[in-house]
């Protein structure tokens, strides 16, 4: 519905734009494109990366001494009380839960960093895009895959445009590490 309200508006523009044929111009942008080429794009896959190799580390080692320990507890089976055999099944069991819960929580804190960066870029990217419009005078600029553009011209492409302008404002000075 939202695609179809939105092509509805652009036909509009496109209509009434079209009176005035000779000032319109207009270009597409591919914001995924833009966000996984852009340096600041880059740079955040990076990070996360990162972030989730070291919850992962911690979660294998989590893993490795909740095995150890259910081993451990079939060992002693046999030889520890009723009392003592209940009282390690469920510290094992809390365990468990513990570290059910820790795997629940650093997947959410990977997901919210992910779309704290995802936000953050695609606010710049816009930002970017309209001061792009504004300086060469594009009438409209459309997302490719939200306007649901089907076919357009490569010129009218802007991506790579957007990228390298975007990180001119966005890389730092001195990129050599």
């Amino acid at each position: 519905m939202k695609k179809i309200v939105f092509m509805a508006v652009a036909l509009l523009f496109l209509f009434v734009f079209s009176l005035q044929a000779a000032d319109l111009k207009i270009g597409y942008v591919d914001l995924n494109k833009a966000l996984n080429e852009s340096y600041e794009g880059k740079k955040a896959v990076k990070t996360l990366e990162e972030i989730f190799k070291a919850k992962q580390a911690v979660i294998d080692e989590k893993q490795k001494e909740i095995r150890k320990l259910d081993e451990d507890l079939a060992k002693q089976a046999s030889i520890l009380n009723p009392d003592a055999l209940k009282e390690k099944r469920e510290d094992l069991e809390r365990l468990k839960r513990d570290f059910q819960r820790m795997i629940k929580d650093s997947e959410e804190e990977v997901e919210k960093k992910r779309a704290d960066f995802m936000d953050r870029i695609i606010k710049d990217l816009g930002e970017t895009i309209k001061k792009l419009g504004e300086e060469e005078g594009y009438t409209v600029i459309f997302e490719k895959n939200e306007a649901g553009i089907i076919y357009a011209p490569e010129k009218l492409n802007l991506t790579d445009k957007i990228i390298k302008k975007y990180g001119e404002t966005a890389k730092p000075a001195d990129t050599k590490k």
